[in-house]
């Protein structure tokens, strides 16, 4: 076993008990040697459970790694001056490991020293943070060295690094539930300024007057408010039942119930499926860590993890929202019982739940924060794999970029490379839809799907659902209202290959308003803040204002740019549309209003139908043409601060990842699911962007045509398992050098049997070569800003702009040959030039 494994393990006894640690110190002398080989003949502190910069909650698990003939009895450590030796005992590879408790918000500095009966000169010893002491030594005297690092505490209720918190926040504590209780109960309170959601006195057995949702109601008895919404620590026990193969509660652990299902975990131990569940909050967010526990366990705050595999898993989830909430819960992702029986421990936040918020600062930091909890409860693990769909997965590949470490594999589903650069195609949507809809309906072109297809990039065939208040009943009244106002309303042609509404309908529909509107806002429970919420700005770019900063306005800036875009290009090349209809297309388009002047949306996202208030394009805060299309409509200038402030804050994943990567995702086109399948491939191109090496990253489809959608993720973990293992075996190799056979890419029909796999499978989707197998199976489709003429991989927030005669002579609109008349039409439509995408991003920092 290699000497990071017995580190692991030895951490993970000494979250249990240091004294359980002191029946190792036998050993100590033999594997010393071992030890050093990997660790060097240096004294040396770690922080195991994070950062010595971003340790939170007041404690810190900490490995002092000892120099050459230093005995564990020859060390002293001090906290602040004072002495914690106690809490560190040696470990089975050498070292010293101990939980660091009652540390002081702010900086507090741990020292080791060491007496030794010979000098250690020219070899001072050094910590990790880079500022250790070097010895001094005699001759003949025994000599003292040490070293230093400074922990740097923040509160459990954070921030680390993610700024001022927002406020107000909806506090969720008292809604989730489950098997019919309460998972936390109400939130502490924290002030009497009526600041918050309202606590009330609770009876004997902790209920109170409540609403459907956990809320006090007029007649209970408030004793404070909750502004922060933390919530006690809860612990306790869930089983599988084989009645209804759901999980119950488990009131008494040591006489489980005759359902109790049973497991078979990865290291082959046929046990009871019972789950220790703890639930609390962490930087005000709702977590849950759960993992199997043996029948009887005493203490639930002092777990015992004889039947944890060593593996944490962090289960992200996805969804679209704009914060000030604390979230809502999840009993499948917070009790995955596949990864649990196998003897996984599972961490989970609603603060990693992209249905919370989509600000991955804030996300980022708390997932850190949680597993720094986890480390020091359970021990540092084998490794860290983390699953989720959607937002889920963007997590995986922003987080991998701004945190290494902090996960060590990714089983991304339905991925995109990240969330803020799918805002532009978002824009894009409603555009082109209100000109295809509206502006220009009587144009018979626009009744062919497959037309539209050529303009927008995206395909698909249902409806659309995913509005949050928007069930299949609104959608008929929709479509009613386009037949009322005489719009042409698009059905799907049996006879044509192509749908006839596009994904930027049901897939994109909504979120224009949602991430854009500062006056629309799908945060549930407001009426239930005490402060109310006036005067909050609802907008992505408002919900990371700490990243974007504000205009001379007041509101966040916002990069969103459209600035030298032409709609449609390449439909106009490959003689899809005319030069006549690609010209008053672009004339016509227009783009989005500042936030500043943005007014309430119409139906179906406020207030009752009627021909007034109808607009579901958004359409009222576009900025159009004045006078039908004689005069162009203006282009929207994107705050440059903003565009920078996405580059460096890590909003945008830049592709700079070096951990394996399952990207897995059911083949959706079909089904008009905003889930393209471009993205798995947008962000391998930003991977090869970055280093020219994406070899780490292995993508698969699943075939879900018509309607099945077999699951891979099963089969992911197992080859990931692999995968992460060989790495442990075979450091040396790196991450690509360690693929175990089935880490390749692939595709698999719908009951999951392959189809194809290996290095050329996808052949045709970022290259010039023959479509491979997979390609030829599964077409994957293109955006709007790609028939632009931008690249594959996305996320240019502004181009750089040509003079349209420069356009001209490079032949950028194939056979087409503007006259005088037709070059003077789009240089008024384009008063700036037009993208020139073989420049880099406008909008992207200059590296120093």
């Amino acid at each position: 076993m290699s000497s990071r494994v017995v580190r692991r393990l030895a951490a993970a006894a000494t979250a249990l008990s240091v004294a359980a640690l002191a029946l190792v110190a036998a050993e100590t002398a033999s594997a010393s040697q071992e030890h050093r080989k990997h660790h060097g003949n240096q004294l040396r502190i770690t922080v195991l459970s994070g950062e010595p910069d971003q340790v939170t909650g007041g404690d810190a698990l900490l490995e002092i790694s000892l120099p050459k003939k230093a005995r564990p009895q020859d060390v002293r450590v001090t906290l602040n001056g004072d002495d914690v030796t106690a809490s560190f005992a040696p470990s089975s590879d050498g070292t010293l490991v101990g939980l660091v408790d009652e540390l002081e918000v702010g900086k507090n500095r741990v020292r080791v020293s060491t007496r030794s009966a010979r000098s250690t000169s020219g070899k001072g010893a050094r910590s990790t943070s880079g500022k250790g002491a070097r010895s001094t030594s005699g001759k003949g005297a025994r000599s003292t060295s040490g070293t230093s690092v400074t922990l740097v505490n923040h509160p459990t209720s954070g921030p680390i690094f993610s700024g001022p918190q927002q406020q107000p926040f909806v506090c969720t504590t008292a809604r989730g539930r489950f098997d019919g209780r309460m998972i936390l109960g109400q939130p502490l309170v924290d002030n009497q300024d009526q600041f918050g959601i309202p606590v009330a006195a609770e009876d004997a057995n902790g209920g109170y007057p409540q609403d459907g949702r956990g809320y006090p109601t007029a007649d209970a008895d408030i004793v404070g408010w909750s502004g922060d919404c933390a919530a006690e620590t809860r612990y306790g026990y869930v089983y599988r039942s084989t009645t209804d193969n759901r999980f119950h509660w488990l009131d008494d652990p040591a006489n489980p119930p005759g359902d109790t299902a049973t497991t078979t975990t990865m290291d082959g131990k046929t046990v009871p499926f019972i789950v220790r569940w703890e639930r609390g909050t962490i930087n005000r967010f709702i977590y849950s860590v759960a993992m199997l526990a043996p029948v009887g366990e005493a203490d639930p705050t002092k777990p015992d993890d004889s039947l944890w595999n060593k593996r944490l898993v962090f289960s992200f989830q996805g969804g679209v929202a704009i914060g000030h909430t604390q979230g809502t819960t999840s009993d499948s992702a917070m009790l995955p019982a596949d990864l649990l029986k196998l003897g996984y421990g599972v961490m989970w936040s609603s603060g990693t739940r992209t249905s919370t918020h989509y600000n991955l600062q804030l996300g980022g930091e708390t997932a850190l924060m949680l597993k720094e909890h986890t480390v020091e409860t359970h021990g540092v693990p084998d490794y860290t794999v983390a699953v989720g769909g959607s937002g889920g997965a963007i997590q995986q590949y922003v987080y991998a970029q701004n945190h290494p470490g902090l996960i060590d594999a990714a089983i991304a589903q339905y991925s995109y490379p990240d969330m803020v650069t799918q805002v532009i195609h978002v824009g894009d949507c409603e555009l082109l839809e209100h000109y295809f809809d509206a502006t220009d309906r009587t144009n018979p072109k626009w009744k062919d799907p497959e037309v539209r297809q050529a303009i927008i990039g995206l395909n698909g065939t249902s409806y659309p659902k995913n509005l949050s208040a928007g069930e299949i009943a609104q959608w008929n009244q929709l479509y009613g209202a386009y037949q009322a106002l005489g719009y042409q309303v698009m059905t799907r042609d049996p006879a044509s290959p192509a749908p006839a509404l596009m994904e930027c309908k049901p897939g994109w529909f909504g979120l224009t308003p949602l991430a854009m509107n500062p006056t629309f806002t799908d945060v549930d429970d407001l009426d239930k803040l005490a402060q109310g919420a006036e005067g909050v700005e609802w907008t992505h770019w408002a919900d990371l204002v700490n990243i974007y900063g504000t205009d001379e306005t007041g509101y966040a800036r916002v990069p969103w740019d459209n600035v030298g875009v032409q709609y449609g290009l390449e439909a106009l090349t490959e003689g899809v549309i005319t030069p006549a209809e690609f010209l008053d297309l672009n004339a016509k388009v227009g783009s989005w209003k500042d936030s500043a002047d943005m007014v309430e949306e119409g139906f179906p996202f406020a207030g009752a139908f009627s021909p007034q208030n109808f607009d579901p394009w958004s359409s009222r805060n576009m900025q159009l043409s004045p006078d039908g299309g004689t005069t162009p409509a203006p282009r929207r200038e994107g705050d440059r601060d903003a565009m920078r402030a996405a580059y460096t804050s890590g909003m945008q994943f830049q592709g700079d990842i070096d951990i394996p990567v399952i990207d897995w995702r059911n083949y959706l086109e079909d089904d008009l699911d905003m889930h393209n399948t471009q993205q798995s491939f947008a962000s391998r191109q930003r991977m090869l962007n970055a280093d020219g090496d994406a070899s780490n990253q292995v993508i698969w489809f699943t075939d879900a045509r018509p309607s099945t959608q077999f699951d891979q993720t099963p089969m992911a973990f197992a080859v990931m398992d692999q995968w992460m293992r060989n790495i442990e075996a075979n450091p040396r190799r790196g991450v690509a050098g360690n693929k175990p056979a089935q880490a390749v890419d692939s595709c698999f029909a719908t009951d999951g049997s392959l189809i194809a796999s290996g290095r050329r499978v996808w052949d045709g989707v970022l290259d010039e070569r023959a479509s491979g197998a997979c390609t030829q199976k599964f077409p994957i489709y293109s955006s709007s800003r790609r028939v632009a003429g931008g690249p594959y991989e996305g996320g240019v927030w502004k181009c750089s702009t040509q003079p349209v005669e420069r356009a001209v002579r490079k032949g950028l609109y194939g056979a087409w040959r503007p006259t005088a008349e037709q070059t003077a039409r789009l240089k008024a439509v384009f008063p700036d030039g037009v993208c020139d995408y073989s420049k880099p991003d406008a909008g992207k920092p200059r590296r120093r």
